[in-house]
């Protein structure tokens, strides 16, 4: 009896599926790719009809700030492309604005290079003296560079003249390489797109912020906070090892 029961199930099934209509078996085979694909992108699944396909980073009171409509009419590759560049430029620019603001007076702090005891003036002009002090650093710099250039690149990008002409991995978020030494990445979407856009408008920020504080610095050469009356002028150009 139960031998029987198993063949008429197994018969019964074929005909069963066939009232399963294509479009519904499309349709659980692309949630189930959309699910698979959030989740090598943070929880992310590229929305075409939101603003910049839904990336993280616009916010109150500028939503969708656009006003030269790059965005507007990028396909999801130039968007991850211009995010991409956005993010690494913010960093650079976040570790910029530090670096000025702590090695120029009033903190005075760089201990390098046999500079810690002498003021050095504004940071515009610090590599003169490193250029004196160890001319090989740039190499030693420029390796380091091309280091962490190279790792960004094999993370993320996809290979030079690629079938499909894309520039970044359709499973890597742009900007994530996989370096949180502190383990403060999120584990879902909600909690990821409140950091990232935290870390975007810092990073748009210092961008703005070093822009104006090398032009400032390139007019005068004061150092900023000399500029803002918060540090004496003691720094006498003359003492710098190369003069313009």
């Amino acid at each position: 009896m139960t031998f029987s029961r198993i063949i008429v199930a197994s018969l019964a099934l074929p005909t069963i599926s066939a009232f399963v209509t294509p479009h519904a078996a499309s349709h659980a085979a692309a949630k189930t790719s959309s699910s698979l694909y959030a989740a090598e992108l943070n929880g992310w699944v590229p929305d075409e009809s939101k603003f910049a396909f839904g990336l993280p980073g616009s916010l109150d009171p500028a939503e969708e700030f656009d006003p030269f409509g790059f965005a507007e009419d990028a396909d999801l590759n130039q968007i991850k492309s211009y995010r991409e560049a956005e993010t690494t430029h913010g960093r650079v620019a976040m570790l910029a604005v530090i670096g000025f603001l702590v090695t120029e007076a009033p903190l005075g702090f760089h201990p390098l290079f046999a500079t810690g005891a002498r003021d050095i003036g504004p940071a515009i002009r610090h590599l003169d003296e490193v250029r004196v002090a160890a001319p090989f650093f740039f190499e030693v710099l420029a390796l380091i560079i091309g280091a962490a250039e190279v790792g960004r690149a094999l993370k993320g990008w996809e290979q030079p003249g690629n079938e499909e002409n894309i520039v970044l991995k359709k499973d890597y978020y742009p900007g994530d390489i996989g370096f949180d030494p502190l383990g403060l990445k999120p584990d879902n979407f909600e909690e990821f797109a409140e950091m990232s856009t935290k870390e975007l408008q810092h990073g748009r920020l210092a961008m703005l912020g070093i822009a104006g504080i090398v032009a400032q610095e390139l007019i005068n050469g004061k150092e900023i906070f000399v500029n803002f009356g918060l540090a004496p002028d003691t720094f006498d150009p003359s003492s710098l090892p190369v003069t313009f």
